[in-house]
């Protein structure tokens, strides 16, 4: 039995219409079509591409189609927002999917789908209009803060709460199919030997599904654990956990609530329900002879490498989201109801996480990389026996259509040129030849326009990047004296290089070694222990040595690509 896992899809959909207004985007010269699409300066600020993965997506579903997988499972964030019309092309994709290759689609709730318990009024600015400038589409005229400002009104742009998710999105998992086995909420009442499609259906109603997250506010919880194939129990957890701001507010204002990005941290406080449902659904199914898969849109273990303390040492303790590591409460409240295996998305990586207890427990999280960013992707489950799995990454590289808006970025760019605008974004973007290329791309842009100012400490960063390789050889080791060739090998690539590889570890983990020289990698391993020997005082030498122990943890964590998972004998072991 094999499982897909995609996570993070971001679906926005670039040929979509509006059920109320007569926009329908603007014209692409390259193929004549109306499109609806972001600019390309807002993808390069944001930690996801808004337009590209459309078509890595399609690129995906047709991977996992010839690979023959019927089972794909999408543990959130499948768009960006839940605006209706979005929901409406991915549903209709999905429908096309499941009709010609007979596939079946799982989702779960992520914390843009929905972005709040209730309908959200909204829209996006940086949609791009004709000009290649930006365009404001909005779900109501009171967002249009100037006369002048171009506007697409429509309600189709309004952030779907989880009663319209639960319409547009009930076939794929949110409520049962007659050809489930076993269809259960946390809320039912009946056995798996009792279970009956009338019964499951009744529980899957919006009403049937509401818990109270704080005292006079009630939301819902659209966990349920299913049956697809004979002896496989798939638990789709919802790990959305929406906080009044004001508990003396309104319970149905779409304002009053905090989003759910935090995670299961949250879940620790105001969700506990889910955690004694996890309990029992791992004794039915042991009970059943079961097979238990857990996914979630938020990870349940630690993503960094154990790196927490020394990105918090070197950037401060509210930057790299570090509000978004599990607490250690987390994984031991999992382990204790006897979850094993759990797929998560949310983060945009490619991780393994893996956590053993005294009694000889071990809780895995795998993080499912994005097809929204580097390096995309997607990750198949074996499943060989309850205690037997495979996992492999597949690597989405080529990807048709990738370059198909691409004259509209180049209206964009000459338009952002002559505004005379500062930092503007590289067009040397537009000639990357496929679709991995333009996430590192889009990576090393971020990372430039963005992270650097955000994340990183100025005064290190202005040192910093003033370093060659043989800088940092030189100051790693005062007092050693090294070979001319050594030096000219190291001069190679500065600390900017170093800073970019930093962020495709972060991101995609061993699979990035791929796209860096095994050289390279070698002379970070010689600086990492130069500088670990190096006893000094000195601030900035210190910070460069914690920059260089982050890297390496980064790059020597648990095995993410292609592995077997022993729960018998307690081992992931890789597979080349």
């Amino acid at each position: 039995m094999k499982i897909a896992f995609l996570a993070d899809v971001h679906f926005q959909d670039l040929y979509g219409e509006f059920s109320d207004s007569d926009f329908k985007g603007i014209e692409n010269p390259k193929t004549g079509k109306k499109t609806i699409l972001r600019t390309m300066d807002s993808q390069l600020h944001s930690t996801r591409i808004f337009n590209e993965n459309y078509f890595a997506f399609l690129a995906a579903l047709d991977d996992i189609a010839k690979r023959n997988i019927k089972i794909v499972a999408l543990p959130g964030d499948y768009t960006d927002d839940g605006q209706a019309y979005n929901l409406r092309g991915l549903r209709k994709i999905l429908d096309e999917y499941q009709k010609k290759y007979q596939m079946r689609f799982f989702t779960t709730t992520g914390n843009h789908d929905p972005v709040n318990p209730f309908l959200k009024q909204g829209g996006k600015s940086d949609f791009m209009d004709e000009n290649g400038g930006e365009l404001l589409i909005i779900s109501d005229e009171k967002f249009i803060k100037n006369k002048d400002q171009k506007a697409v009104v429509t309600k189709d742009i309004a952030m779907s709460g989880y009663l319209e998710i639960l319409n547009s999105m009930k076939d794929f998992g949110f409520n049962p199919s007659k050809k489930d086995l076993f269809w259960q909420t946390p809320f039912s009442t009946y056995s798996y030997e009792e279970f009956n499609f009338k019964n499951a259906l009744k529980d899957s109603e919006f009403s049937n599904r509401m818990y109270e997250v704080s005292p006079g506010y009630s939301v819902p919880d659209f966990s349920y654990v299913v049956e697809p194939a004979e002896g496989i129990w798939l638990m789709a957890i919802d790990g959305n956990t929406y906080i009044p701001k004001n508990n003396n507010g309104n319970p149905k204002d779409e304002n009053n609530f905090n989003g759910a990005s935090i995670g299961y941290n949250n879940v620790l406080t105001n969700k506990k329900h889910l955690f004694s449902w996890v309990e029992k659904v791992v004794s039915e199914a042991k009970k059943h002879n079961k097979t238990l898969i857990a996914f979630t849109h938020y990870p349940i273990l630690d993503f960094n490498d154990n790196a927490n303390s020394e990105i918090k040492k070197l950037l401060g303790k509210d930057k790299w989201q570090m509000d978004r590591v599990p607490k250690d409460e987390v994984a031991e409240l999992f382990a204790k109801a006897g979850l094993k295996l759990h797929f998560a998305g949310h983060m945009h990586i490619n991780d393994t996480g893996i956590k053993k207890f005294q009694n000889d427990k071990m809780l895995i999280n795998i993080q499912v990389p994005s097809l929204a960013a580097y390096i995309p992707g997607y990750k198949i489950l074996t499943v060989n026996s309850q205690d037997e799995f495979e996992v492999e990454t597949v690597s989405i590289k080529k990807v048709p259509r990738f370059t198909e808006l691409f004259p509209l970025y180049e209206r964009e760019f000459e338009h952002l040129k002559a505004e005379n605008l500062n930092n503007i974004w590289n067009h040397d973007i537009l000639k990357t030849k496929n679709y991995q290329d333009f996430t590192l791309f889009h990576l090393k842009e971020l990372v430039r326009l963005r992270f650097i100012s955000s994340d990183w400490p100025k005064d290190f960063i202005e040192k910093a990047s003033q370093l060659s390789g043989k800088d940092l050889l030189e100051l790693s080791s005062k007092n050693k004296d090294f070979s001319e060739k050594t030096k000219r090998n190291f001069a190679k690539w500065n600390f900017e290089d170093a800073l970019l590889n930093l962020y495709q570890f972060q991101s995609a983990d061993e699979l990035a070694k791929k796209d860096i020289p095994k050289k390279r990698l070698a002379q970070y391993k010689v600086l990492e222990q130069n500088f670990e020997n190096l006893k000094t005082q000195d601030q900035f030498l210190n910070q460069l040595k914690t920059f260089f122990k982050i890297l390496e943890k980064l790059s020597s964590g648990d095995a993410s690509d292609h592995f077997r998972i022993d729960f018998k004998k307690g081992e992931i072991v890789k597979i080349n």
